[in-house]
């Protein structure tokens, strides 16, 4: 999704040579009309080019799409520090392949199996999905990475940090509020009340363990 004001190259050129197929469209409005009839992997939000800090696209496509993947493109001036609901936030200025990397991360996962199962969760990496008695509940290539991540050590107790390190694959921990936010996600799609979780626990000053006792 870009605008037509963007004084800087265009994203879509770089990445159709990449060899993805990118569909370029003008508006929040015209991408939730062409989810109806259409599946996408990913969606890009340059909110810089459409002169808009794309935090209420960004809402109303959670909002529709929950298990949709989102980058969000803003100006390196805006602050993003709270409600956008966006995988992964890049300022400007930032070269193609930092792009590209970030697309990598959030395209769907390929693990060795299929399916992960630990308790009454299932967790399935090629559907993207989480089964929960008779519920099936998609998730996005991150959430499924964290919940992997739980799965795999169910009763650790994983430091805040440990855990960022871990499912985001980088050595940069000192802000770790994007984890919480997806811990939120995460709670949203599995818990009866993510107010009072079942599986996913808060320990207090350390982190999170998923709990299934």
């Amino acid at each position: 999704m870009e605008g037509k004001r963007a004084e800087r190259a265009s994203f879509v050129g770089g990445l159709a040579k990449k060899g993805f197929r990118v569909i370029s469209l003008p508006s929040g409005n015209s991408a939730l009309n062409r989810l109806k009839g259409e599946t996408f992997d990913l969606i890009i939000v340059d909110a810089d080019s459409m002169r808009t800090s794309g935090k209420r696209i960004c809402q109303s496509l959670r909002a529709s799409h929950p298990g949709l993947p989102l980058i969000l493109i803003v100006s390196k001036e805006l602050d993003t520090s709270d409600g956008f609901e966006a995988d992964y936030i890049l300022n400007l200025p930032f070269t193609l392949q930092k792009l590209l990397n970030r697309i990598k991360v959030l395209l769907p996962v390929k693990p060795s199996n299929d399916c992960l199962r630990v308790g009454p969760l299932e967790l399935d990496f090629a559907q993207k999905l989480v089964r929960i008695d008779d519920k099936h509940i998609s998730l996005t290539p991150r959430l499924v990475k964290l919940l992997q991540t739980l799965m795999e050590r169910p009763g650790k107790v994983f430091e805040r940090e440990e855990l960022f390190r871990v499912v985001w694959e980088t050595g940069y921990t000192v802000d770790t509020r994007t984890l919480d936010v997806h811990v939120s996600w995460l709670r949203q799609a599995i818990e009866e009340n993510p107010r009072f979780p079942d599986y996913i626990k808060t320990v207090r000053g350390i982190g999170y363990r998923l709990d299934l006792d």
